[in-house]
């Protein structure tokens, strides 16, 4: 019997939870750093709920425990965005 392979690779985004600064978003081979200054609705977080993340398509990423939407254009030019939590 020959199984085929069914749907994509779910392992392709994962989040390592580097100091009390901040996290690290690894996508394919690159890192991202997320600091809890420039992305605070993560600071007082669980880390459970920072880990669960997903992509739901391509460079966007969506943390369903604290239904937070993030753009890969967002990480990378956070200047570009200037509405931020107030947290």
């Amino acid at each position: 019997m020959k199984l085929k392979t069914h749907g994509t690779n779910i392992l392709n985004t994962e989040v390592t939870i580097s100091s009390s600064h901040g996290f690290w978003l690894i996508n394919g081979e690159t890192e991202y750093f997320l600091s809890y200054t420039d992305f605070p609705w993560f600071k007082d977080a669980p880390v459970g709920r920072i880990l669960n993340v997903e992509e739901p398509t391509e460079y966007h990423f969506f943390l369903p425990d604290l239904d937070v939407d993030l753009s890969l254009d967002i990480i990378k030019n956070l200047e570009e965005f200037p509405l931020q939590s107030k947290m």
